[in-house]
């Protein structure tokens, strides 16, 4: 795997998170457990390390003893874009996908140059830029 992947860290939600995003997004889910690792900071059945990879490729676990769990301040500032990453279909589709529970932050519209974007943030509080170019 190359490039910058988000590494997301839930209090407990990692593999709900994780299991919602391979819904949304397609692709093949890893999930380790901390018992499988032989971890024994966190719960047992807790997710040590998730890996989503395919077209959206993320990394998630959750937190174990004393960190810190992802919280809207820690995304203060960030937004994961996917601005042509597929074709517009998928890209409303997905759009579409991450509302769900979640927040509509600026409708995927056509904008005055042309292009399509919008702004979303998931039910789990993560913020999302999709749009393309026709």
């Amino acid at each position: 795997m190359t490039g910058l992947v988000p590494y997301l860290r839930f209090d407990g939600r990692a593999r709900e998170a994780l299991t919602f995003y391979r819904d949304v997004f397609g692709g093949d889910l890893e999930i380790h457990t901390y018992a499988e690792m032989g971890n024994e900071e966190g719960h047992p059945d807790a997710v040590a390390h998730g890996i989503l990879s395919g077209r959206v490729a993320l990394f998630a676990s959750d937190v174990a003893g004393g960190e810190a769990p992802l919280a809207p301040l820690a995304t203060a500032g960030l937004m994961f874009s996917l601005l042509g990453t597929a074709d517009p279909a998928t890209l409303s589709t997905w759009f579409a996908a991450l509302t769900e529970g979640g927040e509509v932050v600026d409708p995927l519209q056509e904008r005055p140059w042309g292009a399509h974007d919008g702004r979303v943030t998931d039910r789990f509080g993560v913020p999302w830029l999709i749009g393309y170019e026709d």
